[in-house]
């Protein structure tokens, strides 16, 4: 969502603040780095309206949304959230009891390992997500979501038709967003979420049961403990997936191999689509990893086109999607 410059009239006027609280409410909730909100466009308005009402416009949409009470960013992002509309209101507006009331609740507050991040669909619900505040906890990354799987799931939302009624399997599932998104949008048949780590594990179903997923008979759901080393062909032959997904999972060199081996029994024993998407962090490992496709008998076509930007997460990195056949 672009910002334009203001303009004069005041119909413009209304669509680009409307704009700009819907930058704020989405970026918020995803907990996204606080230097990517528009900062510039609050300052400016403060500036010619000298009232701290648009603040308090901005908070509603935010720190006093009903989301934030049952799902909250974490104590510390809520703090310097806040921080940074003290800085701004106190050089152009009189003080606002809201805004210092909402930081006198968050100075005083615990700090956690875990927080809540939010993700706001198009259809305008929210996919919401416990996950670790340390990118890095328990001996793994999968306690977070990464910007892969907010790709899919962009990519998905673009393309319910390739889930609608059809068996899905998610190889590395983490935390579960490109899967949860994906049974709210494009009504698959069943939805196979899978990963190898036990912390991993239950916190996925502790945000299938936060999303409701657990409650309801469509689509069916199951969480399956799937090494990729030691899974055998009956095994995958039987989950009987029509689609095969998986997303930030060519991180490390020392899992290609077995990633490989995974993938070349799903192309045997199945006549899946199989999607893999990536944020090509380390050329190298993308490499070794396309060239072990290579040698296995898989071939692959890079999906080029455009997505919708529907979730905010940065885009430096370049992010792919590959479909594998053989």
């Amino acid at each position: 969502m672009n910002v334009t410059q203001t303009t004069q009239t005041s119909g413009q006027s209304k669509l680009q603040k409307d704009d700009i609280l819907r930058i704020f409410h989405v970026s918020y909730f995803a907990m996204s780095r606080l230097a990517s909100f528009p900062w510039t466009f609050l300052e400016e308005e403060l500036h010619s309206s000298k009232s701290s009402e648009f603040i308090l416009d901005i908070l509603k949409q935010t720190c006093l949304h009903s989301l934030s009470r049952k799902f909250p960013p974490s104590v510390r992002y809520r703090r310097l959230f806040l921080s940074e509309f003290i800085k701004r209101e106190a050089t152009n507006c009189e003080p606002l009891d809201e805004l210092y009331d909402a930081l006198a609740e968050v100075v005083g507050a615990k700090e956690t390992t875990e927080c809540y991040k939010s993700y706001l669909l198009p259809c305008g619900d929210a996919v919401s997500l416990l996950e670790n505040v340390a990118v890095i906890s328990e001996g793994t990354t999968g306690l977070v979501t990464w910007e892969a799987a907010l790709y899919l799931a962009e990519w998905a939302l673009d393309h319910q038709q390739v889930f609608t009624d059809r068996t899905v399997l998610e190889l590395g599932s983490g935390v579960g967003l490109t899967g949860i998104t994906i049974c709210r949008s494009s009504r698959p048949k069943k939805f196979v979420f899978s990963d190898c780590h036990s912390t991993v594990l239950q916190k996925l179903r502790d945000n299938l049961e936060l999303n409701g997923l657990t409650r309801q008979r469509s689509p069916a759901i199951s969480v399956e403990e799937l090494d990729w080393r030691t899974v055998t062909d009956e095994h995958i032959k039987h989950l009987d997936a029509d689609v095969v997904i998986a997303a930030d999972v060519v991180y490390d060199p020392d899992i290609v191999e077995s990633l490989v081996k995974i993938l070349s029994s799903i192309l045997k024993v199945l006549s899946s689509e199989v999607l893999i998407c990536s944020t090509i962090r380390n050329p190298e490992t993308y490499r070794v990893f396309k060239q072990q496709l290579e040698k296995a008998g898989i071939r692959h076509h890079v999906i080029t086109e455009p997505i919708t930007h529907t979730f905010p997460y940065s885009r430096v990195s370049s992010i792919e999607i590959i479909q594998l056949y053989r």
